[in-house]
């Protein structure tokens, strides 16, 4: 493979994972508009960020065996086309719980883009390479939270909320004529692959028991859930408790992007020294250790507007070390049922993370402490199951195919 081929596959698998982050991210800064436009309340507003993660987290076990049964270009062109229709339907409707419902199809039609590109990454590139791919696709996806809530406040302050929508129906047109003409075919449908729901579910058991996958996935999702949390309550927690504009809080979270964005990419470097295990333990008790002190300051009331940046962003930095790596260690012990094991990654992983979006956008209302809970006891939970999972560990598959064979 050459360079230029490389980084174009990078690009546009990158455009594929990154639709959806951008659009949980771009409309954040509207929530007081969309509240008040909708004649509901902010935390109201927050259940549609709950209702598009769980849309992605049920799309993800729907695409899946559909990526595995009919190649990976036809349920992606199909689930593209229904995020667009159903993101100009958000830009015109009037009323919340038909918007929250929108956004739950929104998510299932994102979702294929999201599953797609983490099978893809196991289709094209070797197995030993797979957490390095991750890192340079969180550097894409990166530029979602660093641009998405600063473009979308200057935009809902000049145009208005619904314009948001139709900008994301614009990029996900581009996203499927890039995926159209850019994207080689990675794998041809198998006709063996049964969509009836009890092989489908036999499938997913199959994936589940492999000690390897329950073990990083698990750890995984559970951790990467305080992401969730601090994404679902950050509108909250600025706008509303340190009462800071649309347009300020756009810039708060794309600083918050840059230590995730920078540790994901320190992680490339790392790998040349230390194997993705190594990564993932370090990464999970240096985010417990913050996350117990932020719990700490904030029950205390230490926090004021600049320190609670601090600490969120010290936090945001484990995530984008192990995060990576926990994505590839899942995914390595799989060859033929990729997508079925993608799928069920991300389905775990969002849908934890729509459970703690859901629960912070109950409970966060005057003060920052229900949010920074739910951030440190996910992070106690998700290392207690990284260090009793890796027990049943025979050997990881990290380094070469023939490892991952042996696991699987």
């Amino acid at each position: 493979m050459t360079r230029q081929k490389y980084i174009s596959l990078i690009l546009i698998l990158g455009s594929l994972t990154a639709l959806g982050p951008f659009t949980i991210d771009m409309y954040l800064p509207g929530f007081t508009a969309i509240a008040k436009d909708l004649h509901t309340t902010a935390n109201k507003v927050s259940l549609s960020l709950s209702s598009y993660f769980i849309g992605i987290s049920a799309g993800q076990l729907l695409y899946g065996p559909l990526l595995d049964r009919y190649g990976r270009r036809i349920p992606l062109y199909i689930g593209l086309a229904v995020y667009i229709i159903a993101s100009l339907s958000c830009a015109v409707t009037t009323n919340i719980d038909v918007f929250i419902g929108l956004r739950f199809i929104q998510a299932v039609g994102s979702c294929a883009a999201a599953v797609a590109s983490m099978a893809m990454v196991r289709d094209l590139f070797p197995v030993q390479d797979s957490p390095k791919v991750f890192s340079l696709l969180m550097l894409v996806v990166g530029l979602s939270p660093m641009l998405a809530p600063t473009i979308g406040g200057y935009v809902i302050a000049s145009f208005g909320w619904h314009t948001i929508f139709i900008i994301l129906a614009v990029m996900g047109f581009a996203v499927l004529l890039a995926s159209r003409f850019g994207l080689p075919h990675t794998r041809k449908p198998d006709p063996t692959i049964s969509l009836k729901p009890r092989p489908i579910l036999l499938g997913f058991k199959e994936v589940f028991s492999n000690p390897q996958f329950y073990t990083y996935a698990l750890s995984g999702g559970v951790a990467f859930s305080g992401l969730f949390t601090y994404v679902a309550g950050s509108p909250i927690l600025f706008m509303e408790i340190f009462k800071v504009s649309g347009e300020v809080y756009g810039w708060i979270f794309a600083l918050m992007s840059v230590s995730f964005i920078g540790t994901s990419q320190l992680n490339s470097l790392l790998l040349r020294k230390y194997k993705s295990g190594q990564l993932v333990y370090f990464g999970l008790a240096l985010q417990a250790i913050i996350s117990i002190a932020f719990l700490f300051l904030a029950l205390n009331n230490w926090l004021g507007l600049y320190e609670t940046i601090g600490m969120l962003f010290l936090y945001l930095g484990c995530l984008g070390l192990t995060n990576p790596n926990t994505a590839g260690l899942s995914l390595a012990p799989f060859s033929k049922n990729a997508g079925s094991a993608s799928a069920l990654l991300g389905a775990m992983q969002l849908g934890i993370g729509a459970l703690a979006s859901m629960v912070v956008g109950e409970f966060l209302k005057d003060s920052m402490v229900p949010m920074v809970a739910i951030m440190a006891g996910s992070t106690i939970i998700a290392l207690l199951i990284l260090l009793i999972g890796r027990r049943n560990i025979t050997e990881l598959a990290e380094n070469t195919d023939a490892d991952a064979a042996m696991i699987h």
